[in-house]
């Protein structure tokens, strides 16, 4: 790959584009298994100078505080407990701003890199309530002033907290310095959860099932330590459990051909089953998912019933290696500071505090109820996935959460341009900008290869065929959902609870479709206890017009240019009749 420019996919333009989608996507599958996205060295350089600022934020706010010197002396404070407090604060803010999930190019956000704070500062943007029949207030999908002012409120909450002194000695702690006032940390939890009640955006998009949770057991005193830990066991063991799945594999063959650590192109081949023909996931791909999930499984039981010594140091280690495997992949979406978050976490909480156990918990019943809420979640998330998001759920890159694609007519894309209060164009217009005209058909090709790489890929394309009115396909542009909500709402990371009915119905009051002008697939993630995916096919105008169901047996089977899956439709109200058990024709065979 270039310094400069980015290695794409060389195919004859004229020839290839007289091919099917399936057709196009294939040479994209295969230059992405043996290169990746093909993205410029500049830009993963970027990426890692954006880490060292964010790191070089945290050591300077840490310094700020009483009692802790010496920008070189780090052995002499980063084991206080104040210290993981206020990195937890800063991380929350660093990612509320926008600065860290989802952010630029590599989550497909050119124009501007960011959006969240250049949207909910802005009224009139639009707003996603979690439960706006239920919870009073909450009702509506556009951002008021007094939305915005929650939101910058947050903001001056959490930066006056992050240069607070400490409470003073903490004898069971071992610390002279103390913890954060209680106070501004409840003014923190309490503006998160109403800012959280109007916009769930804005609460996913603090990582609120990380950093919120955490911030809980700061109000818990000399038992923070021992809390956070059983926080960061279930974030490792939710995740983890949620990766018992046929879709795991997936997501490492795909996530390791783009790594830019991993250069060498036969070794990035040895992830698949047979390069070129069959880019299903290979041997070595099957021992990283599973080697890797059971790390994450049982490293943290060791770190958390050892109380230190070769133990603690072993399962240490080998987390610290897990995640900086994943953070130098800078993986799609890139949750760069999130690893570098964790990797803080097993030092500071379980090597310098490795003699604080379960055993010396002071007031049991809150860390209880903190532990049984937050497992609980994880475990509805599994099971429900439709009404849990996958970030509380901790279905982290499990390559399992709930999807969209928009089929999209050009006049339904103007409507969007100019009915949307937004700060980035449509993603095809940011990609005409950044590759030009002529060549802005190969990025986002390679971007239809990377969802067709991972298995719910070739469900949603099977699915598009059947959601475009009168089956014209040429008529529409097709739209990843996730790059549509990064535009209509500010943020995004992968999670299809933004882009669903809600967002539908927001956009579809705004920008007032025709029937057919805006056709969307609807996928959700498979329930662990299920072996299908449920789907549903809504048009923006006129509802829900389709709902089935398709095996994960059949996707994993299948290649990324196939989209061929059987489907079996369960609901057709078109069609005014229940159809149960109707099989989707098959191929020729």
């Amino acid at each position: 790959m270039g310094f400069l420019q980015p290695e794409l996919p060389v195919v004859d333009m004229v020839e290839w584009r007289k091919g099917t989608r399936g057709e196009r996507i294939r040479p994209m599958a295969r230059h992405w298994a043996e290169v990746g996205f093909g993205t410029p060295v500049a830009l993963h350089m970027f990426y890692v100078i954006k880490i060292l600022l964010y790191l070089l934020g945290a050591w300077l706010i840490v310094l700020s505080t009483k009692g802790i010197d010496g920008f070189t002396a780090v052995g002499d404070w980063w084991s206080e407990p104040i210290v993981f407090q206020k990195v937890v604060l800063y991380t929350l803010l660093f990612e509320v701003i926008g600065l860290g999930c989802g952010f630029g190019p590599l989550n497909n956000r050119f124009f501007p890199p960011m959006g969240s704070i250049l949207y909910w500062l802005r009224p009139g943007t639009i707003r996603l309530p979690p439960w706006p029949g239920r919870v009073p207030l909450t009702k509506g999908d556009s951002r008021t002033v007094l939305d915005a002012v929650l939101y910058a409120a947050l903001l001056v909450a959490t930066a006056v907290t992050l240069f607070l002194d400490g409470t003073g000695a903490v004898p069971e702690l071992d610390t002279t310095v103390g913890l954060l006032p209680v106070a501004p940390v409840v003014l923190i939890l309490a503006l998160l959860a109403v800012l959280g009640l109007r916009d769930k955006v804005i609460f996913l998009a603090a990582r609120g099932e990380v950093y919120a949770t955490m911030t809980v057991a700061f109000l818990f005193g000399v038992d923070v330590i021992v809390a956070a830990k059983l926080v960061f066991v279930v974030i490792w063991m939710g995740a983890a459990t949620s990766k018992l799945n046929k879709h795991f594999p997936f997501v490492v063959s795909t996530m390791m051909s783009n790594s830019p650590v991993v250069r060498w192109k036969p070794l990035k081949r040895k992830f698949f089953e047979n390069f070129p023909d069959d880019l299903r996931p290979g041997r070595w791909a099957r021992v990283v998912a599973h080697g890797g999930t059971a790390v994450e499984m049982l490293a943290p039981l060791v770190l958390l019933f050892s109380a230190g010594g070769w133990p603690t140091a072993i399962a240490a280690t080998m987390l610290v290696l897990f995640h900086l495997a994943i953070l130098t992949a800078i993986p799609m979406g890139v949750p760069l500071e999130w690893n570098v978050f964790m990797i803080f976490g097993v030092l500071s909480l379980f090597v310098a505090h490795a003699d604080l156990g379960l055993g010396d918990i002071q007031h049991p019943l809150p860390v209880a109820l903190l532990f049984l809420v937050i497992a609980g979640i994880v475990l509805a998330g599994n099971m429900f996935p439709r009404k849990i998001s996958f970030l509380p759920g901790m279905r982290y890159y499990a390559g399992n959460w709930d999807t969209t694609m928009w089929c999209v007519k050009p006049s339904a894309s103007a409507k969007i341009e100019q009915g949307l209060v937004a700060i980035a164009s449509m993603p095809q217009a940011q990609l005409e900008r950044f590759y030009g005209k002529d060549r802005m058909e190969i990025p986002m090709f390679m971007g239809y290869a990377f969802r067709a790489m991972n298995t719910h890929g070739r469900a949603l394309f099977t699915l598009v065929h059947r959601a475009m009115a009168d089956g014209r396909e040429t008529d529409y542009v097709i739209t990843d959902g996730e790059r549509l909500c990064s535009t209509a709402v500010g943020w995004n990371f992968g999670d299809g609870h933004m882009h669903n009915e809600q967002l539908i119905a927001a956009i579809q009051r705004r920008c007032h479709f025709e029937p057919g002008e805006v056709r969307v697939v609807l996928l959700d993630a498979q329930p662990i206890h299920r072996g299908t995916q449920q789907y549903r096919l809504v048009d923006a105008a006129t509802g829900e017009f389709e709902r089935g169901e398709v095996r994960v047996a059949d996707m994993v089977t299948r290649q990324p240019w196939e989209d061929d899956v059987p489907v079996r439709v369960l609901s057709d109200p078109g069609s005014g009749r229940e159809e149960h058990a109707r099989e989707y024709e098959q191929d020729a065979q």
